[in-house]
Protein backbone atom coordinates (compact mmCIF):
# COMPACT_ATOMS: atom_id res chain seq x y z
CA UNK A 1 0.00 0.00 0.00
CA UNK A 2 1.10 3.56 -0.72
CA UNK A 3 -1.43 5.29 1.54
CA UNK A 4 -3.47 4.34 4.61
CA UNK A 5 -6.54 6.42 5.43
CA UNK A 6 -7.65 6.06 9.04
CA UNK A 7 -10.98 7.79 9.28
CA UNK A 8 -14.59 8.19 8.43
CA UNK A 9 -17.06 7.12 5.83
CA UNK A 10 -20.50 8.67 5.43
CA UNK A 11 -23.59 8.36 3.30
CA UNK A 12 -24.12 11.74 1.62
CA UNK A 13 -27.76 12.87 1.39
CA UNK A 14 -27.43 15.81 -0.98
CA UNK A 15 -30.27 18.29 -1.49
CA UNK A 16 -29.85 21.02 -4.10
CA UNK A 17 -31.74 24.13 -2.98
CA UNK A 18 -32.61 27.60 -4.22
CA UNK A 19 -32.84 28.87 -0.64
CA UNK A 20 -32.91 27.50 2.89
CA UNK A 21 -36.43 27.35 4.40
CA UNK A 22 -37.25 29.58 7.35
CA UNK A 23 -38.47 28.13 10.63
CA UNK A 24 -41.78 26.40 10.01
CA UNK A 25 -41.56 26.89 6.23
CA UNK A 26 -41.69 24.13 3.60
CA UNK A 27 -40.01 24.72 0.25
CA UNK A 28 -39.61 22.53 -2.82
CA UNK A 29 -36.01 21.66 -3.74
CA UNK A 30 -35.08 21.05 -7.38
CA UNK A 31 -32.91 17.93 -6.96
CA UNK A 32 -31.65 15.26 -4.57
CA UNK A 33 -28.90 12.61 -4.70
CA UNK A 34 -27.52 9.89 -2.44
CA UNK A 35 -23.80 9.23 -2.62
CA UNK A 36 -20.94 7.66 -0.70
CA UNK A 37 -18.85 10.18 1.20
CA UNK A 38 -17.16 10.96 4.49
CA UNK A 39 -13.89 12.83 4.65
CA UNK A 40 -11.78 9.69 5.10
CA UNK A 41 -13.49 7.70 2.36
CA UNK A 42 -13.43 10.68 -0.01
CA UNK A 43 -9.68 11.13 0.44
CA UNK A 44 -9.09 7.40 0.01
CA UNK A 45 -11.15 7.24 -3.19
CA UNK A 46 -9.49 10.34 -4.67
CA UNK A 47 -6.02 8.85 -4.21
CA UNK A 48 -7.14 5.41 -5.42
CA UNK A 49 -8.81 6.77 -8.55
CA UNK A 50 -5.50 8.38 -9.47
CA UNK A 51 -3.74 5.05 -9.13
CA UNK A 52 -2.41 4.96 -5.57
CA UNK A 53 -2.56 1.75 -3.55
CA UNK A 54 -4.89 2.69 -0.68
CA UNK A 55 -6.16 0.92 2.43
CA UNK A 56 -8.81 2.17 4.86
CA UNK A 57 -9.27 1.65 8.59
CA UNK A 58 -12.88 2.58 9.30
CA UNK A 59 -16.24 1.50 10.75
CA UNK A 60 -19.70 1.12 9.21
CA UNK A 61 -23.01 0.34 10.89
CA UNK A 62 -25.22 -2.70 10.49
CA UNK A 63 -27.84 -0.90 8.39
CA UNK A 64 -28.68 -0.94 4.69
CA UNK A 65 -25.92 1.60 3.95
CA UNK A 66 -23.05 -0.55 5.26
CA UNK A 67 -22.65 -3.13 2.49
CA UNK A 68 -23.03 -0.45 -0.17
CA UNK A 69 -20.28 1.63 1.44
CA UNK A 70 -17.86 -1.31 1.49
CA UNK A 71 -18.81 -2.30 -2.07
CA UNK A 72 -18.22 1.27 -3.22
CA UNK A 73 -14.72 1.38 -1.72
CA UNK A 74 -13.84 -1.93 -3.33
CA UNK A 75 -15.10 -0.64 -6.68
CA UNK A 76 -12.29 1.91 -6.55
CA UNK A 77 -9.74 -0.75 -5.44
CA UNK A 78 -9.50 0.53 -1.86
CA UNK A 79 -8.41 -2.28 0.47
CA UNK A 80 -11.31 -2.76 2.95
CA UNK A 81 -10.06 -5.61 5.14
CA UNK A 82 -10.07 -3.17 8.09
CA UNK A 83 -13.45 -1.60 7.33
CA UNK A 84 -15.61 -3.35 9.92
CA UNK A 85 -19.28 -3.35 10.93
CA UNK A 86 -20.55 -2.26 14.35
CA UNK A 87 -23.66 -4.10 15.47
CA UNK A 88 -26.65 -2.08 16.63
CA UNK A 89 -25.29 1.22 15.29
CA UNK A 90 -26.16 3.27 12.22
CA UNK A 91 -23.63 4.11 9.55
CA UNK A 92 -22.44 7.70 9.41
CA UNK A 93 -24.74 10.04 7.51
CA UNK A 94 -24.16 13.55 6.11
CA UNK A 95 -27.15 15.66 5.00
CA UNK A 96 -25.73 18.24 2.59
CA UNK A 97 -27.50 21.33 1.25
CA UNK A 98 -26.05 22.90 -1.89
CA UNK A 99 -27.33 26.33 -2.99
CA UNK A 100 -27.47 27.78 -6.50
CA UNK A 101 -24.07 29.45 -5.98
CA UNK A 102 -22.62 25.95 -5.33
CA UNK A 103 -21.94 26.72 -1.67
CA UNK A 104 -22.72 23.92 0.75
CA UNK A 105 -23.92 23.48 4.31
CA UNK A 106 -23.27 20.09 5.89
CA UNK A 107 -24.48 18.27 8.97
CA UNK A 108 -22.84 15.03 10.07
CA UNK A 109 -24.15 12.18 12.18
CA UNK A 110 -21.02 10.17 12.97
CA UNK A 111 -22.78 6.90 13.84
CA UNK A 112 -20.36 3.96 13.53
CA UNK A 113 -17.44 6.34 12.96
CA UNK A 114 -17.58 7.12 16.69
CA UNK A 115 -16.72 3.49 17.37
CA UNK A 116 -13.33 3.45 15.62
CA UNK A 117 -10.96 2.76 18.51
CA UNK A 118 -7.28 2.41 19.37
CA UNK A 119 -7.59 -1.38 19.22
CA UNK A 120 -8.62 -1.11 15.55
CA UNK A 121 -5.43 0.80 14.80
CA UNK A 122 -3.35 -1.78 16.63
CA UNK A 123 -4.91 -4.65 14.65
CA UNK A 124 -3.93 -2.93 11.43
CA UNK A 125 -0.41 -1.98 12.57
CA UNK A 126 1.47 -4.53 10.46
CA UNK A 127 -0.25 -3.32 7.30
CA UNK A 128 0.20 0.32 8.31
CA UNK A 129 3.92 -0.26 8.74
CA UNK A 130 4.23 -1.03 5.03
CA UNK A 131 2.55 2.24 3.96
CA UNK A 132 4.35 5.36 2.82
CA UNK A 133 1.81 7.81 4.28
CA UNK A 134 -1.11 7.88 6.74
CA UNK A 135 -4.00 10.35 6.43
CA UNK A 136 -6.22 11.30 9.39
CA UNK A 137 -9.26 13.54 9.88
CA UNK A 138 -11.49 14.43 12.87
CA UNK A 139 -14.73 12.59 12.04
CA UNK A 140 -13.57 9.82 14.41
CA UNK A 141 -12.86 10.13 18.18
CA UNK A 142 -9.95 12.38 19.06
CA UNK A 143 -8.49 9.66 21.29
CA UNK A 144 -8.31 7.38 18.24
CA UNK A 145 -6.64 10.13 16.18
CA UNK A 146 -4.04 10.64 18.91
CA UNK A 147 -3.35 6.90 19.14
CA UNK A 148 -2.98 6.67 15.36
CA UNK A 149 -0.41 9.48 15.47
CA UNK A 150 1.49 7.67 18.23
CA UNK A 151 1.46 4.42 16.23
CA UNK A 152 2.58 6.21 13.06
CA UNK A 153 5.56 7.69 14.91
CA UNK A 154 6.50 4.26 16.26
CA UNK A 155 6.27 2.83 12.73
CA UNK A 156 8.13 5.81 11.19
CA UNK A 157 5.30 6.50 8.73
CA UNK A 158 4.63 10.19 7.86
CA UNK A 159 1.19 11.62 8.66
CA UNK A 160 -1.18 14.17 7.15
CA UNK A 161 -3.71 15.48 9.68
CA UNK A 162 -6.74 17.18 8.18
CA UNK A 163 -8.48 18.91 11.16
CA UNK A 164 -11.97 18.56 9.73
CA UNK A 165 -14.44 19.16 11.13
CA UNK A 166 -12.40 21.59 13.22
CA UNK A 167 -12.47 21.18 16.99
CA UNK A 168 -11.03 23.58 19.55
CA UNK A 169 -10.44 20.50 21.69
CA UNK A 170 -7.72 19.32 19.29
CA UNK A 171 -4.39 19.06 21.09
CA UNK A 172 -2.00 21.01 18.88
CA UNK A 173 0.89 19.13 20.47
CA UNK A 174 -0.33 16.05 18.57
CA UNK A 175 -0.70 18.07 15.38
CA UNK A 176 2.93 19.12 15.76
CA UNK A 177 3.96 15.46 15.62
CA UNK A 178 2.41 15.17 12.14
CA UNK A 179 4.34 15.91 8.98
CA UNK A 180 1.52 17.98 7.44
CA UNK A 181 -1.38 19.85 9.04
CA UNK A 182 -3.98 20.68 6.38
CA UNK A 183 -7.01 22.84 7.37
CA UNK A 184 -9.17 25.00 5.15
CA UNK A 185 -9.58 28.69 6.00
CA UNK A 186 -12.77 28.12 8.03
CA UNK A 187 -11.11 25.42 10.10
CA UNK A 188 -8.12 27.72 10.57
CA UNK A 189 -10.45 30.41 11.92
CA UNK A 190 -12.03 27.99 14.40
CA UNK A 191 -8.68 26.65 15.59
CA UNK A 192 -7.07 30.07 16.07
CA UNK A 193 -10.00 32.39 16.77
CA UNK A 194 -8.48 34.80 14.25
CA UNK A 195 -10.06 36.45 11.20
CA UNK A 196 -9.47 34.80 7.81
CA UNK A 197 -11.26 37.31 5.57
CA UNK A 198 -8.14 38.18 3.58
CA UNK A 199 -4.95 36.43 2.56
CA UNK A 200 -2.99 38.64 4.94
CA UNK A 201 -5.19 37.52 7.84
CA UNK A 202 -5.00 33.87 6.74
CA UNK A 203 -1.22 34.18 6.72
CA UNK A 204 -1.23 35.72 10.21
CA UNK A 205 -3.52 32.99 11.54
CA UNK A 206 -1.34 30.34 9.94
CA UNK A 207 1.81 31.78 11.46
CA UNK A 208 0.17 31.77 14.88
CA UNK A 209 -0.20 27.98 14.53
CA UNK A 210 3.32 27.56 13.18
CA UNK A 211 4.66 29.35 16.24
CA UNK A 212 3.27 26.47 18.32
CA UNK A 213 5.55 23.97 16.59
CA UNK A 214 3.85 22.74 13.40
CA UNK A 215 6.22 21.39 10.74
CA UNK A 216 4.29 22.01 7.52
CA UNK A 217 0.98 23.89 7.35
CA UNK A 218 -0.99 23.73 4.10
CA UNK A 219 -4.15 25.87 4.05
CA UNK A 220 -6.76 25.34 1.36
CA UNK A 221 -8.60 28.57 0.58
CA UNK A 222 -11.24 27.76 -2.03
CA UNK A 223 -11.17 30.27 -4.87
CA UNK A 224 -8.03 31.83 -3.37
CA UNK A 225 -6.03 28.65 -3.95
CA UNK A 226 -3.75 27.13 -1.31
CA UNK A 227 -0.83 28.19 0.84
CA UNK A 228 2.09 26.19 2.27
CA UNK A 229 3.79 27.63 5.34
CA UNK A 230 6.90 26.43 7.11
CA UNK A 231 8.96 28.18 9.74
CA UNK A 232 10.79 30.30 7.20
CA UNK A 233 8.86 30.18 3.92
CA UNK A 234 5.49 30.75 2.26
CA UNK A 235 4.45 29.18 -1.05
CA UNK A 236 1.15 29.98 -2.80
CA UNK A 237 -0.67 28.01 -5.48
CA UNK A 238 -3.49 29.71 -7.37
CA UNK A 239 -6.86 28.04 -7.78
CA UNK A 240 -7.74 26.79 -11.26
CA UNK A 241 -10.72 28.84 -12.51
CA UNK A 242 -13.73 26.70 -13.45
CA UNK A 243 -17.51 27.03 -13.26
CA UNK A 244 -18.40 25.42 -9.95
CA UNK A 245 -21.53 23.28 -9.70
CA UNK A 246 -21.00 21.67 -6.27
CA UNK A 247 -18.03 22.32 -3.97
CA UNK A 248 -18.81 19.37 -1.66
CA UNK A 249 -15.71 17.24 -1.16
CA UNK A 250 -13.33 19.61 -2.93
CA UNK A 251 -11.02 19.77 0.08
CA UNK A 252 -10.96 15.99 0.28
CA UNK A 253 -10.16 15.81 -3.44
CA UNK A 254 -7.23 18.16 -2.82
CA UNK A 255 -5.86 16.04 0.03
CA UNK A 256 -6.29 12.71 -1.75
CA UNK A 257 -4.57 14.02 -4.87
CA UNK A 258 -1.81 15.71 -2.83
CA UNK A 259 -1.14 12.43 -1.03
CA UNK A 260 -0.93 10.48 -4.29
CA UNK A 261 1.63 12.80 -5.85
CA UNK A 262 3.56 13.40 -2.63
CA UNK A 263 4.22 9.69 -2.05
CA UNK A 264 5.33 9.52 -5.68
CA UNK A 265 8.20 11.97 -5.54
CA UNK A 266 8.15 13.85 -2.21
CA UNK A 267 7.79 17.22 -3.98
CA UNK A 268 5.32 19.35 -1.98
CA UNK A 269 5.00 22.15 -4.54
CA UNK A 270 4.43 19.65 -7.33
CA UNK A 271 1.77 17.85 -5.27
CA UNK A 272 -0.01 21.12 -4.38
CA UNK A 273 -0.17 22.22 -8.00
CA UNK A 274 -1.81 18.99 -9.11
CA UNK A 275 -4.08 18.92 -6.05
CA UNK A 276 -5.38 22.39 -6.88
CA UNK A 277 -6.26 21.28 -10.42
CA UNK A 278 -7.83 18.05 -9.15
CA UNK A 279 -10.05 19.95 -6.71
CA UNK A 280 -11.10 22.29 -9.52
CA UNK A 281 -12.09 19.32 -11.66
CA UNK A 282 -14.21 17.95 -8.82
CA UNK A 283 -16.36 21.06 -8.31
CA UNK A 284 -17.60 20.91 -11.91
CA UNK A 285 -19.71 17.83 -11.08
CA UNK A 286 -22.33 17.01 -8.46
CA UNK A 287 -21.56 15.02 -5.35
CA UNK A 288 -18.22 14.03 -3.89
CA UNK A 289 -16.54 10.80 -5.00
CA UNK A 290 -18.48 10.56 -8.25
CA UNK A 291 -17.12 13.96 -9.26
CA UNK A 292 -13.48 12.92 -8.81
CA UNK A 293 -11.39 12.24 -11.89
CA UNK A 294 -9.62 8.98 -12.55
CA UNK A 295 -6.06 9.13 -13.88
CA UNK A 296 -7.10 9.31 -17.55
CA UNK A 297 -9.74 11.98 -16.97
CA UNK A 298 -7.32 14.06 -14.93
CA UNK A 299 -4.65 13.77 -17.61
CA UNK A 300 -7.12 15.06 -20.19
CA UNK A 301 -8.18 17.91 -17.89
CA UNK A 302 -4.58 18.96 -17.37
CA UNK A 303 -4.05 18.95 -21.12
CA UNK A 304 -6.93 21.43 -21.58
CA UNK A 305 -5.35 23.73 -18.98
CA UNK A 306 -2.04 23.73 -20.81
CA UNK A 307 -3.79 24.71 -24.03
CA UNK A 308 -5.41 27.77 -22.47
Amino acid sequence: MDIAVIGSNMVDLITYITEMPKTGETLEAPDFEIGCGGKGANQAVAAAKLGAGVMMVSKVGDDLFADNTIKNLRRYDVDTRYVEKVQGVSSGVAPIFVDRDSHNRILIIKGANNHLAAADIDRAAERLKACKLIILQLEIPLATVYHAIDVARQLHVPVILNPAPASRELDIAYACQCDFFMPNETELEILTGMAVDSEANILAAGRSLLSRGLKNLIITMGHRGSMWLTGDSVHRVDAVPVRAVDTSGAGDAFIGCFAHYYVGDGDVKHAMKYASAYAAYSVQGKGTQRSYADAAQFHDFLATLHQE
